[in-house]
């Protein structure tokens, strides 16, 4: 099976979280893109990759479970999904940043402008159009219980009913990995 790991603000696709997918499920293939930091630039990027790879599932973290959402018509786990980017002062200000995590075009570090914050206010004003009756079956929400960063939850349960609380924080790590996510993508993929 093929799964697309969407990673979280000023991470990458070398997030440590897209190697452990990896060697936790070693008989999947894990793609993990960078993804563009202007939503303008990453919503079009990610459709496009997301059409033209055809994956049997989406697990997105942090922003990259708000971007997860958006991807209609597929199976797709959002854990700590980041809806209101926008609103968080303490995450997205202006100013330059250095990335978490090494990217493919050798990036060190980006810059968040106020246009930027206002494309992701633009994104998130419409982000839950097009759900379809699919989405709502095939759409799961994992909200850390000790997550001080995000709190989704309930703007989540509005939209979907398929919603894991886990013994973890905002960050994926190998236990809530093992405990909770791994063990839902078996079950979506039919091998418990």
């Amino acid at each position: 099976m093929k799964i697309i790991y969407f990673h979280g603000f000023a991470s990458s696709g070398a997030t440590g979280t897209a190697q452990m997918l990896r060697a936790m499920l070693p008989e999947d293939e894990v793609l993990s893109p960078d993804i563009p930091v202007d939503p303008v630039e990453a919503l079009p990027y990610l459709q496009e990759l997301v059409a033209q790879e055809n994956p049997d599932l989406i697990v997105g973290t942090s922003m990259g479970g708000m971007y997860a959402q958006q991807m209609h018509g597929l199976r797709k786990i959002c854990v700590n999904p980041a809806f209101n980017m926008s609103k968080l002062s303490k995450v997205l200000r202006p100013g330059t940043y250095k990335f978490l995590n090494g990217r493919k075009d050798n990036a060190k570090e980006f810059r968040i402008t106020k246009d930027i914050v206002q494309h992701f206010y633009q994104m998130e004003m419409k982000q839950f159009k097009g759900i379809t009756d699919f989405d709502r079956e095939n759409t799961w929400g994992l909200f850390g219980i000790h997550d001080e960063t995000v709190n989704t939850y309930d703007l989540f349960k509005k939209y979907y009913p398929n919603v894991i609380r886990f013994d973890g924080g905002h960050s994926l790590n190998e236990k809530a990995l093992h405990s909770t996510v791994i063990p839902l993508i078996r079950r979506i993929f039919g091998r418990e």
